[in-house]
């Protein structure tokens, strides 16, 4: 599924500093910068309001973005950055990075374990080690999400990123053994496994203590004798 396509208004920006920022907060707007490999870092202002549409979109900051610069030329942009107010949670700052259709961007996307594995339902414990995944695409070809089935799953078995049906173009920027998703005994059972060992050992030491309790008795006869 390709990405999809919004639009977001800019304008230049000249004023720089708190004060140039706290006045264009206060006209609605918010400072805004725009870069990447072939664009040099641009200042400018948007409406605070289009970008957090964009962030609570269902795509958020892997949506790519046609900006319309007033007075300049267009920009295909994405979101890289962003900040909020710490006590108002007021979006602040906005950082664009400019992409190219035809170059690859690195985004993470979300990692959906789909089904109830079979090791669960016998007692095991479904542990995804990851929530979202790091991939590498051109900016139409990122995925919303990226699923796999857990159902077969047993006690022990696990999912890896080798294990993945990517989307055409798709490429996941992890080890192929990497684990995403495992079926694990439960913490209790683990534990008990893990002190086994050591209640093992304990137990011949324990079996000594009445050969030495023999010997001692046996002196204390011979010494009566």
């Amino acid at each position: 599924m390709s990405a999809a396509m919004h639009t977001v208004a800019a304008n230049p920006r000249t004023e720089t500093g708190k004060g140039a920022a706290r006045r264009l907060r206060n006209s609605g707007q918010i400072p805004a910068v725009a870069y990447g490999k072939s664009l040099a870092a641009t200042t400018l202002s948007v409406a605070p309001k289009d970008v957090v549409t964009v962030l609570k979109s269902e795509r958020g900051q892997n949506t790519v973005l046609q900006m319309k610069v007033n007075g300049g030329n267009d920009l295909l942009v994405m979101i890289k950055d962003y900040t909020y107010h710490p006590v108002s949670r007021s979006l602040e700052h906005v950082d664009f990075v400019e992409v190219k259709l035809d170059q690859p961007v690195d985004v993470d996307v979300p990692l959906i374990a789909n089904g109830k594995a079979v090791g669960v339902t016998l007692g095991g414990l479904l542990r995804q080690v990851y929530r979202t995944i790091p991939v590498r695409c051109v900016p139409d070809r990122i995925p919303l999400k990226i699923e796999t089935d857990v159902t077969a799953l047993e006690l022990g078995d696990a999912i890896a990123t080798k294990d993945l049906q990517l989307p055409e173009g798709v490429e996941v920027r992890l080890p192929a053994e990497q684990t995403l998703v495992a079926v694990v005994a439960p913490e209790k059972d683990r534990t008990e496994e893990a002190a086994a060992p050591g209640a093992a050992a304990a137990a011949p030491a324990a079996g000594k203590a009445p050969a030495a309790a023999d010997k001692k008795d046996a002196g204390k006869d011979a010494k009566k004798k």
